[in-house]
């Protein structure tokens, strides 16, 4: 299979052969063998302990390994056939590219590679290959991914060596004096077991230097153009086939991360190399007019036996499919905005971008008045990023007279005016650019552009382009259908926030005005006025912050001394209206924060915990005729948080409530505040500060806090008794191996999110089997990046979007407010019987009375007032609604029998070309 990226991958497979080679010519060095290189010119006769061999050495050390271990295993074949296909392919491009424009590098970088090539295939000639690769075809019909080998302390011994003893004995040593003295220490000799994995390489010298840097960039180049084919398919289930807004934003934002990391890995290996600009001089020449001609992209079947014919072919778009457009808008905005600093385009800029035109009708417009099209609304909508997200500071210098010298702001994540809310989802996005533009006039910030940044910025353009009925594929080149005429960017945003109470309390922030009554009377219930205070205070500050920076901006109504949106000829709220992306990402960060809340306000208050228990109760007894839609959905979400274990009680009801609510010890309550604090004084925003895990209770986390917990690393674990790596048994990790996906192949995926990782909610519904790949010993594996992005993509659906597990979807202030609304019911139907329970709980014992609701619980679940239980099952009866009333959605589809369709899911994409 393609790892994530090739030329990760072509690293990987050198490094794991190398490691075999080197250890197995180390263990027929240090064997009793007496000159075991004999006869074999240029074989290596000391051990290597560097893990580094030039290319010239590896026949002889092929020669060497193939004359004294037998059988050599087949992944070892595997391995150099891997190498010497990533080196033959990228050879085929550079020699297409020097035949048609020549040039010297280029030329020095095909040398370097046919000399590597030839000194490959000859080693594996040496090591025995051409006879395996003859016994193997008939059972392999073309070239296989090699499964990752396990490289952790691998030995070497001598029973797996079949070496040929030469006759004699050996003379005894003869016993040294005893020398009088302090003895010396004995000189550490260098070992290759310290030697990391990644030390392993072949020293080819500065040529072989350069060919690897083209080799990764062509690489990097590859997956750009793949994962932007999968976003714009992405925003298109958005527009066209109903997908929420926030699967949109957050899927975007996994493609993104993939890119980083990628970058991250590569350009480690080549400091100061890493700008888009190095890369795509790199790819070009400097010169894209010059090349374009030179990349095709073809469309290949599979005919019988395994061999693939061209269906197609044609020459790739560079300025296109390279981003190189989004780029030099990019640098020109920057250029422009550092000319004043004043947030206003130039005269210059002005004229061109000026009265742009969101119902440009695409279809009927010629290429270049496309792209025109979008380029004035890339510099227009950047200019209203940098305005929204600056403006507090140049609000401080204007109003109030302070003396910010802009160039110096830190304007990061990480740096002081981060506590001021302005986005949501783009915040880390728009501090980049907002440094840049900032510059002085005249900075050159080229080299500070990284790829990812030019990636995410063609997502946010492509987002609104596809709505707008305009794609790009590279077998098909521009691709018009009519715009999606229903959708609206903002639609999942505005049934989250209800601006306008259409759909009170489902809205967000209609049902904290009312769950803020609710806590005022639960105050003056329980004499405490402040009871609630700071809970509500915060609340009220999300849905404040929710108001002027979610789908709206403060920009909408004018900022003063700031200068207005440069979409006010047609909406002055451009930012968010014309921007589907943007509100994708902002609404995937409100989800987040709100679940956070939730956990957050559950973990504070005894209604949740007292409710589930009651209506658990009530339901073993049969007291209610069937579970509550609602209750029976938020006791299977959080099963291990309401009860001990996650089983629900049929019997002994209060000891299941006492078992959870029991008093925490003296060092869990220290080690839960110790966490508290060095969350509050470490965190860099609110998410840090609402973390679960510092909760009592409620710890779950929703897939999309998991996703920006974990970035994109892989999390591995080793084996204490073998030594060996491998993933750790999470949910997804053991569904994945329940279908037969190799372990060693979801390890070789580096950039895999972590959410595959970390425990994820119970019983959480999984994608169906997807069709893999094999490996020739007959496992599933993944095929490329974008079928692990549709295999995640099921699991964020259902996670936002689906009434199976609705993590992120309920709205849990309206939750709180059912629970609340339940015992206030109860309180008034028992207060006017006078039940004994009730009085006893409320008006005669004062230290029940501190926590009257919870006590109330206690004494119920007991079970000996037929009267209580029986009033409380009335009430359970008459608030009888399911989990979907609750959801912010009102048109919530169930992805398990729905999916949102792609209107160009027809057409091949470049999931299925080659490049």
């Amino acid at each position: 299979m393609a790892d994530q990226n090739s030329y990760l991958a072509y690293k990987r497979d050198t490094r794991q052969l190398l490691f075999w080679m080197i250890h197995a010519s180390n263990s027929i060095i240090k064997s009793s063998i007496p000159s075991p290189a004999a006869g074999i010119d240029g074989a290596p006769t000391t051990v290597n302990t560097t893990g580094q061999i030039t290319v010239a050495s590896m026949v002889p050390m092929a020669s060497l390994v193939a004359k004294y271990i037998k059988p050599i295993p087949s992944t070892i074949y595997r391995l150099f056939e891997s190498v010497i296909a990533a080196r033959k392919a990228s050879h085929a491009i550079f020699q297409q590219i020097a035949a048609q424009k020549p040039d010297p590098e280029i030329e020095k970088s095909n040398m370097s590679h046919r000399i590597f090539i030839d000194a490959l295939t000859k080693a594996f000639a040496a090591l025995g290959g051409n006879s395996w690769r003859s016994e193997k075809m008939a059972e392999t019909t073309h070239l296989q991914r090699t499964q990752t080998m396990s490289y952790s302390r691998m030995h070497f011994p001598l029973s797996v060596l079949v070496l040929k003893q030469s006759g004699g004995k050996k003379k005894k040593g003869k016993k040294g004096k005893k020398v009088k003295g302090k003895a010396k220490a004995p000189i550490q000799e260098a070992s290759l077991d310290d030697v990391p994995l990644e030390s392993y390489r072949i020293i080819e010298g500065q040529e072989g230097l350069v060919t690897d840097y083209l080799m990764a960039v062509y690489s990097v180049a590859s997956q750009w153009v793949e994962l932007r084919g999968y976003v714009q398919a992405l925003w298109r289930q958005v527009a066209y086939g109903g997908l929420n807004s926030a699967v949109g934003g957050s899927m975007s934002n996994v493609a993104i991360a993939m890119i980083k990391k990628t970058e991250a890995a590569i350009f480690v290996e080549f400091p100061g190399h890493d700008s888009f600009q190095t890369i795509m001089n790199t790819i070009t020449r400097g010169d894209p007019g010059k090349v374009q001609g030179m990349f095709h992209v073809s469309l290949a079947r599979s005919k019988n036996g395994g061999a693939y014919e061209e269906v197609k072919e044609v020459d790739v778009d560079v300025n296109e499919h390279f981003m190189i457009h989004a780029y030099q808008d990019l640098l020109d905005f920057i250029k422009d905005f550092q000319h004043t600093r004043s947030g206003k385009p130039t005269k210059t800029m002005l004229a061109e971008i000026r009265d742009w035109d969101p119902t440009f009708d695409l279809e009927r417009a010629t290429k270049q008045q496309r792209i025109k099209w979008r380029r004035s609304f890339t510099i227009n909508w950047l200019y209203d990023l940098v305005n929204v997200f600056s403006a507090i500071v140049v609000q401080r210098n204007t109003m109030k007279g302070q003396k910010w010298v802009m160039e110096n702001v830190d304007w990061s994540m990480k740096g002081p005016w981060n506590q001021h809310r302005r986005l949501f989802g783009l915040n880390e996005f728009a501090s980049i650019i907002t440094t840049l533009a900032m510059q002085k006039p005249g900075t050159d910030v080229r080299p500070k552009i990284a790829p990812s940044c030019v990636f995410q910025l063609q997502c946010i353009v492509d987002s609104l382009a596809v709505f707008r009925g305009w794609s790009i594929c590279g077998l098909q080149g521009h691709i018009l259908i009519p715009p999606a005429a229903a959708f609206r960017p903002r639609r999942d945003v505005d049934l989250f926030l209800d601006r306008q109470n259409e759909r009170p309390p489902n809205g967000y922030c209609s049902a904290v005005d009312l769950l803020r009554q609710v806590m005022e009377k639960d105050a003056i219930l329980h004499g405490h006025f402040d009871r609630h205070e700071s809970t509500s205070s915060l609340l009220k500050d999300f849905s404040e912050d929710f108001v002027n920076w979610l789908g709206e901006t403060k920009y909408l109504y004018g900022l003063t001394t700031i200068p207005h949106s440069r979409f006010s000829h047609t909406n002055a709220n451009g930012l968010w209206e014309y921007s589907p992306f943007l509100c994708g990402v902002g609404l995937m960060e409100a989800l987040e924060l709100t679940y956070d809340t939730g956990m957050m306000l559950w973990d504070s208050i005894p209604e949740p915990v007292c409710a589930i228990h009651l209506h658990n109760m009530s339901v073993q007894k049969g007291l209610i005729t069937k579970p509550i839609g609602l209750f029976a959905t938020i006791e299977d979400l959080f099963s291990t948080d309401f009860f001990a274990e996650g089983k629900a009680p049929n019997s002994n009801f209060q000891e299941a409530l006492l078992a959870v609510m029991k008093p925490s010890s003296r060092r869990s309550v220290y080690d839960r505040r110790a966490a508290r604090r060095t969350i509050a004084r470490t965190a860099t925003d609110i998410h840090g500060l609402l973390d679960p895990s510092t909760n009592r209770f409620f710890k779950q986390k929703s897939l999309l806090r998991i996703y920006r917990d974990a970035g994109c690393q892989t999390k591995e674990v080793t084996d204490p008794a073998t030594g060996k790596k491998a993933l750790q048994r999470t949910f997804l990790v053991n569904q994945a191996l329940a279908r037969g996906i190799d372990e060693q192949d979801l390890m070789s995926f580096s950039s895999i999110p972590e959410a595959l990782l970390p425990p994820l909610p119970e019983r959480y519904s999984r994608a169906p089997s997807l069709t893999f790949g094999r490996t020739a010993g007959g496992n599933k594996v993944l095929a490329s990046e974008r079928e692990l992005l549709n295999l995640l993509q099921v699991d964020i659906m259902s996670d936002i979007g689906s009434e199976v597990r609705p993590l992120s979807s309920l709205n849990y202030i309206f939750v709180t407010i059912r629970f609340m609304m339940v015992f206030m019911q109860i309180e008034e139907r028992l207060k006017a019987l006078r039940n004994p329970v009730w009085v006893q709980a409320y008006e005669q014992d004062p230290t029940m009375m501190k926590e009257k609701r919870a006590s109330l619980t206690v004494l119920a679940l007991a079970g000996g007032d037929e009267e209580c239980l029986r009033v409380m099952a009335e009430v359970f009866e008459k608030s009888r609604s399911g989990s979907i009333n609750h959801i912010y959605w009102d048109d919530l589809e169930n992805p398990e029998k729905t999916k949102a369709k792609d209107p160009l899911e027809h057409l091949p994409d470049f999931g299925c070309t080659l490049m």
